[in-house]
């Protein structure tokens, strides 16, 4: 499979080794009055394909550092990528020129109508080979490097014969492209499943991580077993926060992502959370190297 090349965006420079923070709609407003301190920022690309969003983030661009994260292009899906969706993406991509794009390791659509979340899918080889042709064909289209990332998840398929890191591992290997390792989610579907959250990032390959993801989770009222939720939607758990220095010292310093995207707070404590961010970054930053420049 062809191996696409990672573009850098002009400006302003790629994406910095900082902590940077998802930007929703009800911060827009801030940002365009304020232009707050953030190492870089990174959106939901299906909310920024047309309208004031766009303006909004092209105003922005100037100033900060982008990233393109689509909810919507389904790479676990056997039935392929839209391409009607694929192609609104590329055009999103070309006017932003962001320094990272990525993706999910999930599914989400059926027929071409979007589903209302991102679903896991079988570990087996026959996904691998799906996802590794959705992955290799977007690539393509978009002529950039994607990251994809690991997902959160609830249930596990009895027929999975892969390993969620090795599935990774092999996925990045044979398309070329790069990874995120949401710390967060990690620790979401170790909690869930019984799994060694540190042995898992032991297994995921350093040098295709391309970033790291931060944000909340709470826990589910059950009576049957423990199961954590990966909400989004209240800061990073100080358990979450002492993996994320475990995988500093495993993979070294990457951009650092904190996502809220519900009961999204003041800017002032996404801020505040992004701050502690910076400062593990910072205490982790000798011996760090670029690996999306590599």
């Amino acid at each position: 499979m062809a191996v696409a090349p990672l573009t850098a965006c002009d400006g302003v420079g790629p994406i910095p080794h900082s902590a940077g923070i998802g930007l929703r709609f009800p911060h827009h407003a801030a940002f365009l009055d304020t232009r707050p301190t953030a190492g870089w920022v990174e959106v939901h690309s299906e909310n920024y394909l047309n309208g004031p969003a766009l303006t909004v983030l092209e105003a922005l661009r100037a100033d900060y550092p982008i990233s393109l994260h689509s909810v919507g292009l389904s790479l676990g899906s056997a039935e392929g990528v839209d391409v009607r969706h694929l192609a609104r993406i590329a055009d999103l991509a070309d006017r932003i020129d962001p320094g990272l794009m990525s993706e999910h390791l999930a599914w989400g659509a059926v027929d071409h109508d979007f589903l209302a979340d991102l679903l896991p899918l079988p570990l087996t080889e026959e996904s691998l080979d799906v996802v590794c042709r959705n992955v290799d064909l977007v690539q393509t289209a978009l002529k950039r490097r994607i990251l994809m990332e690991n997902p959160s998840t609830y249930l596990q398929f009895k027929h999975s014969t892969i390993p969620e890191p090795e599935f990774l591992t092999a996925l990045a290997a044979r398309t070329g492209c790069g990874l995120i390792c949401d710390v967060n989610n990690i620790f979401v579907s170790a909690t869930n499943h019984g799994w060694d959250a540190a042995q898992y990032l032991r297994s995921l390959p350093a040098e295709a991580i391309g970033e790291f993801h931060l944000g909340g989770h709470c826990e589910a009222d059950t009576d049957v077993a423990r199961l954590l939720l990966d909400t989004h939607d209240r800061a990073v758990a100080p358990a979450v926060w002492f993996l994320f220095e475990m995988a500093l010292r495993v993979i070294g310093p990457r951009p650092t992502l904190i996502e809220w995207d519900a009961a999204i707070p003041a800017l002032p404590v996404l801020l505040a959370e992004a701050d502690l961010a910076q400062r593990a970054l910072a205490d982790h930053t000798a011996g760090g190297r670029d690996v999306l420049a590599a």
